[in-house]
This record gives C-alpha cells, structure tokens and sequence, in this order.
C-alpha cells in the first residue's frame, strides 16, 4: 500500500504549552492507522492541523504528494480530507438524507440548494442516489427521511460517518467516534469502519478506549504529551511498557 499522508516534524505551541512536538508518521491507502494516548495527549490538535483548523508552528503535512499546511479547511477537504468531530454536529432542522448530501458540497458542480431542493437536474439524482447509499452503508437506511433531531446519540454518530464519506474522501479522520456508546454500537462502528478501509480509503483513528482500537488498527501510534512514544502493530503497542506507564502509571503497569 501506497503513503496517500505523511506527517514529518509537526509542531504546535499555544504560547508556552506545546500541544504537538515534532510528530512524525504515516498513513497508507487502505489502512486503519489508530491514534491513541491519555487525554490531553495531543491527538484531537493533530487532527486540527492536518484537517486545517490550526495553524501549524512548524513541520510538513504532505497529502498526496502534495504540501497542505496552511490551507483552509475547505480546501483540504476539497482535495480529499474529510473528518468527523468528538460531538455529534447535524445540521439541525434537515433530514438524515439532507445532512448526507450537505456533506458531499466539495464534489457539487452545481449548487447545493439546486442539489437539495431537487433542481440540479441529473448531478442531483446521482448525489441523492450516492447519499442513499452511504445512509444505507451506516445502518440508517430506515430513517433517510426522519429529522436529524429525532436521532439517537449512536444514530448521531453514523450520520456523522455518512455525513463525512459523502465528501469521498480518500483520507478520513474519525475522532473518538465510539466514544459514549454502547457495546453493540461500538461493534456497529468497528464493522463501518472496516468497511471503509475496504473501500480503500485510509482511515486515522483517533481514540482513547485501547480495548475498541487495538482490534481494530492495522497499526498504532500513541502520543503523550504532544510526542510520540510508540509506533508499531497492536500486539507490539499492547506490549510496550511505556505505553502502559502512560496510561495506567508505573505501578499499574508493573502488576
């Protein structure tokens, strides 16, 4: 599998903190990259300075070959980047339906309200067909036409899957997206999140629960205080002290 993003050297300092440090790593097409470390670790800062929402203090993010620090957010997700937040984030007052096809506005030709009231002709039949599928693929295909707000938390979350994919990506950056659901519902994620790798489309992972990601993860890197600690296969991240002390402390990790 090919490289389609590679981080070399990324720093972020907000005045004294340093959030990120010098943060080196890759992701391949197709892959399941898992990003894991205690909270405040620096893992949703990373996220925000490959996705364009901060500016970067120093380092390279290439995409596709290509430099993008330092381009907007719209821009980045133009270019194939698309993301998914820690809270659910609908746009309230539209269907499940509509917020899938809100999320695919970097690939209209036309405009979106064309698209969305149905005017755009054939490019709207194939987005509606397209995001008919992607609310199919998350396991939301009884409710196209229901309102965002009649959603639960975990049917929240799948949207927010859908909602991202319908920018076809072919980098997507889910941030904790199990978090606060439950066991059925995590194996509901974990199973979409497979899917999408099998469609070829690179997935980094950001989570802080390791019984959810080390299954799932082709490969792991852990953060802690902004630096990476390791970086390596899930069976050698469950083996390596300093990822235990970072999570548990010394003493947990020693019994």
């Amino acid at each position: 599998m090919g490289s389609i993003l590679q981080v070399a050297q990324l720093t972020k300092r907000f005045g004294g903190l340093t959030a990120v440090h010098e943060l080196a790593f890759e992701v391949r097409e197709g892959e399941i990259l898992g990003m894991i470390g205690p909270n405040g670790a620096g893992k949703t800062t990373t996220f925000n300075l490959i996705a364009g929402a901060f500016m970067a203090t120093s380092g390279e993010v290439r995409f596709a070959g290509e430099p993008i620090l330092g381009l907007p957010p719209h821009q980045i997700a133009a270019r194939g980047v698309m993301r998914t937040f820690q809270h659910n984030r609908p746009f309230a007052g539209m269907s499940v339906l509509e917020n899938v096809l809100v999320g695919a506005h970097t690939r209209f030709a036309s405009r979106l309200w064309s698209i969305l009231a149905g005017t755009a002709g054939a490019e709207e039949a194939e987005r509606r067909r397209r995001a008919e599928e992607l609310v199919q693929f998350v396991g939301l295909g009884e409710l196209p036409h229901a309102d965002v707000n009649t959603l639960s938390f975990g049917q929240g979350r799948l949207l927010e899957i859908a909602r991202a994919l319908a920018g076809e990506p072919r980098l997507i950056l889910l941030d904790e997206p199990a978090a606060g659901l439950t066991a059925p519902e995590c194996a509901r994620v974990a199973e979409i999140i497979r899917g999408i790798a099998a469609r070829g489309i690179a997935v980094l992972l950001i989570e802080h629960d390791m019984h959810f990601l080390l299954p799932l993860a082709h490969r792991v890197v852990v953060l802690d205080f902004g630096a990476k600690i390791a970086d390596g296969l899930p069976d050698e991240i469950r083996a390596n002290p300093a990822v235990m002390d970072a999570y548990l402390g010394s003493h947990a990790a020693h019994h």
